[in-house]
């Protein structure tokens, strides 16, 4: 039986990251990079695709699990008849290969433990040579190595290693993974406790610089801690989420790849990082950004690869079963072919809202700048063109409403970026445009009877990116359209605090079957509601979402309330970021701050 999404917890280098099971088993890994192939795949196959189990030999009577505090340092506690031992799990920032450090603690009596380490390449496909190293063994297959040292005897029967060995209170077993490439030698041995002790203090060195001093601190600085583990540092690029192919509905086909970086996702990530005062990462992500979308603005994407890659060929592996057999498992994501028309908004929005936060300018030296007159030829040019939507849905395209209303977005961001910066443009040209687009959404996106803006011109369907009308200053937070619309989407796609992204029984997105409630939807009602004033409404919602969070304080994609389990990939960036925005807005709207004009838009 599969462990649940939300049984798992992430532990990351800023580079690559893996989940480990509440059962002590790591079931994901790619290496050396986010988005490379799994050398784990056993979450979306089974232990023969690749896992690294320590455990208990006998029952486990409880399990629980923390983080040590202000880091992304894993301890598991494993209770049995016979004692207890503590799992440290951790990957330390790079020196040069990714690095895992495992380290069995002896916390009371006397505890069996066994290890079965079967790395499979390729995404469990590979099946590797093992040969034997001093104080552990390596494994190999094609450009993949990895080596496992470990102060127990190692015994391996074909490709997969094991051992057995006690643990008694006060001794520390600990196991130390390299990945390297296998044309390179094995790198030479270091100290593994020497390096759980260096994490910890990285971590904690990069969490104490959080200035943010308000309600549900922790929950902040957790999804802090996990964005920044979700952040490729050698290029400031954020993936939307570890995994990919976690069903949005089990037994389902609605399963992508999320290893990537989507231009929205990252606009959105601005505004946390400015305000909690990590402007480093502000920096880094602002400067990705500019390096990915350089070049003719007619070739936007939604979405990159953590190095800026355009080409995102999307695939389907066979050989995978899929988690709780939801197939297919894919890699790629055909979906960065689309025309959304939103991304010009998004881009120039988050440009904005940098130049608002003070944040350095770029080196032009290194750093191409933003044509403005470019894009906004662009968007005047398509914006009457229907488009595949926020969501990429993989049916025929239509005029989406928050579309057009990114367009009226991307116009007005330019302008006050032309005007910020004192560029000569034809403002009076954009002016009209802007409020030709701002019209025509009031007239074909807006539902008089219903008293409700709809997913697409001349639907009737709700969609949950219409809550970002008013955080996008399209329209005041409290305008009677926008309170209608409010009221709409929580009579007709919620269920309590859960914000469903639409209707799939429209048949709109061109796929079979259904899906969760949207974390990141039910985050944008808190703070839709935030902003209209109706604050405890707003918190009520916020406290019911926070508990969805799972035992170490992470989100997935989606939640079956059904179910009640997490659904999608994992851990979402996406509702980390919603969390975080729906806090520091509801903390303006208690202090009276917030106001209805665009300076919050991410």
């Amino acid at each position: 039986m599969a462990l649940r999404i939300e049984d798992y917890a992430m532990v990351g280098d800023t580079e690559s990251a893996a989940l480990v099971g509440k059962n002590g088993s790591i079931d994901w890994c790619c290496a050396p990079r986010f988005d490379s192939p799994a050398l784990f795949a056993a979450l979306l196959g089974t232990e023969a695709n690749g896992h690294w189990q320590l455990a208990p030999v006998g029952e486990v009577r409880r399990v629980e699990r923390r983080y040590r505090q202000g880091t992304a340092v894993l301890e598991t506690d494993f209770e049995t008849d016979d004692g207890m031992v503590r799992l440290v799990d951790c990957m330390p920032p790079r020196d040069e290969h990714l690095t895992f450090v495992r380290a069995v603690e002896g916390v009371r009596g006397r505890v069996a433990m066994q290890m079965r380490f079967a790395p499979r390449f390729d995404y469990g496909r590979l099946i590797p040579s093992v040969g034997r190293i001093d104080q552990g063994v390596f494994a190999l297959a094609g450009p993949d190595a990895v080596c496992l040292r470990a102060p127990v005897d190692l015994s391996y029967d074909g490709a997969t290693t094991s051992a057995t060995f006690d643990v008694s209170e006060g001794e520390r077993v600990p196991f130390h993974l390299v990945w390297y490439p296998s044309h390179l030698p094995c790198p030479e041995p270091s100290d593994p406790l020497d390096l759980v002790a260096r994490a910890e203090a990285w971590w904690k060195e990069w969490s104490g610089r959080c200035q943010y001093e308000g309600p549900y601190r922790d929950d902040v600085v957790r999804s802090l801690i996990t964005l920044k583990a979700l952040t490729y540092s050698p290029t400031g690029a954020t993936v939307a989420a570890l995994t990919t192919s976690l069903p949005e509905e089990i037994g389902g086909e609605r399963n992508w790849d999320y290893r990537y970086c989507w231009l929205r996702d990252g606009a959105f990530t601005l505004v946390p990082l400015v305000e909690t005062g990590y402007l480093d990462e502000a920096v880094a992500w602002r400067d990705w950004l500019l390096r990915a979308v350089a070049g003719d603005p007619g070739q936007l994407q939604l979405m990159y690869g953590i190095g800026g890659e355009h080409r995102l060929a999307e695939l389907e592996l066979p050989w995978l079963s899929g988690y709780e057999d939801s197939r297919p498992v894919r890699i790629g994501n055909a979906a960065s072919e689309q025309f959304q028309l939103d991304i010009f908004g998004e881009v120039l929005a988050v440009l904005h809202r940098a130049v608002q936060a003070g944040l350095p300018e770029r080196d032009p030296s290194r750093l191409p700048g933003i044509d403005l007159s470019a894009v906004i030829d662009v968007v005047e040019r398509r914006w009457r063109e229907p488009d595949e939507g926020i969501w990429e849905v993989r049916g025929d395209p239509q005029h989406f409403t928050y579309s057009k209303v990114s367009a009226w977005t991307a116009l007005d961001r330019a302008i006050k970026l032309a005007e910020a910066r004192d560029h000569p443009v034809p403002f009076e040209r954009w002016g009209r445009v802007r409020d030709e687009i701002h019209a025509d959404v009031c007239a074909n996106g807006f539902d008089r009877e219903r008293n409700t803006f709809v997913q697409y011109y001349g639907g009737s369907g709700l969609d949950a990116s219409l809550l970002l009308i008013p955080i996008s200053g399209f329209l005041p937070p409290q305008d009677p359209r926008v309170l209608g619309t409010i009221d709409a989407i929580q009579r007709e796609i919620c269920s309590g605090p859960h914000v469903y992204r639409y209707s799939t029984d429209e048949g709109v997105d061109g796929l079979a079957g259904s899906e969760g409630a949207f974390l990141i939807c039910s985050f944008w009602m808190v703070a839709a509601l935030a902003l209209a004033g109706r604050v405890e409404e707003a918190e009520r919602n916020l406290e019911q979402l926070r508990a969805l969070q799972n035992d170490v304080g992470l989100f997935s994609e989606e939640y079956d309330p059904t179910a009640r389990r997490q659904l999608g990939n994992f851990p979402q960036a996406f509702s980390h970021i919603g969390l975080l925005h729906s806090i520091l807005t509801l903390e303006e709207a208690k202090k009276g701050r917030v106001s209805s004009d665009a300076s919050r838009k991410p």
